[in-house]
């Protein structure tokens, strides 16, 4: 049976989303420790995602190689967060050092007891978002003179690409298996399960390549209803 929660180091601290400063200035060290830091944060919280899908719904009739393809995701997620912390360490930083919020778990407990859910709200809504927003958080990296951090977010954005993919397929099998309309179902458990609307503009190269139609998605953004 899947604990409630993941084991956590002591630091960081976790505050409410609203208490955690925003990252904006990337052309300072603190700065970009700042953006490492709450990358790193998201990173620790997506492996323990993608171990908890696998011990969560280790009872669902599901074939081993749905289990398989998670266990592959939170593997490249731990390899994420070490790169990461690692670059950390090159500003004379740590993981830890800075507080948190808890809002990726939180988004875990909401979808605990529905397999569709947490497929909708987690590959194909948090992950995909990440494609949307990656590139240019590089590209500023790179203007400021940081290829090297650039460098890290451009490897997470490439494998991010593969699991979004991992959510989609597996999303539209169960789906179908079920006799059920995959893009409905989808915005259905998106709106139960997920606070807001999506933000555009959508990165629809990347989300394309992960297979992933715009039709399920489009008329959920911010402005579409």
């Amino acid at each position: 049976m899947a604990p409630e929660r993941p084991a956590r180091p002591e630091r960081p601290l976790l505050r409410p989303p609203k208490e955690v400063p925003k990252r904006r200035a990337f052309g300072s060290p603190a700065g970009r420790v700042a953006l490492l830091h709450a990358l790193a944060h998201i990173e620790l919280n997506a492996i323990d995602l993608g171990w908890d899908i696998v011990a969560r719904f280790s009872g669902e009739p599901l074939p081993r190689a749905f289990f398989d393809d998670w266990v592959g995701v939170a593997s490249e997620e731990a390899h994420h967060f070490e790169l990461l912390a690692r670059r950390l360490t090159d500003f004379g930083a740590g993981y830890g050092d800075l507080p948190a919020h808890d809002g990726l778990w939180e988004s875990a407990a909401a979808t605990a007891d529905d397999l569709l859910a947490r497929l909708a709200v987690v590959p194909l809504v948090l992950e995909a978002r990440g494609l949307d927003v990656t590139p240019e958080m590089a590209a500023r990296l790179e203007r400021v003179g940081d290829p090297q951090s650039a460098a890290v977010l451009h490897r997470i954005y490439s494998d991010e690409i593969g699991h979004v993919a991992v959510g989609v397929r597996w999303f539209d099998q169960l789906c179908r298996v079920r006799g059920l309309v995959p893009e409905e179902v989808f915005r259905e458990r998106v709106r139960r399960f997920f606070k807001g609307d999506l933000k555009p503009p959508f990165n629809y190269e990347a989300r394309a390549a992960a297979g992933f139609p715009a039709c399920y998605y489009e008329p959920l953004a911010a402005g579409a209803r």
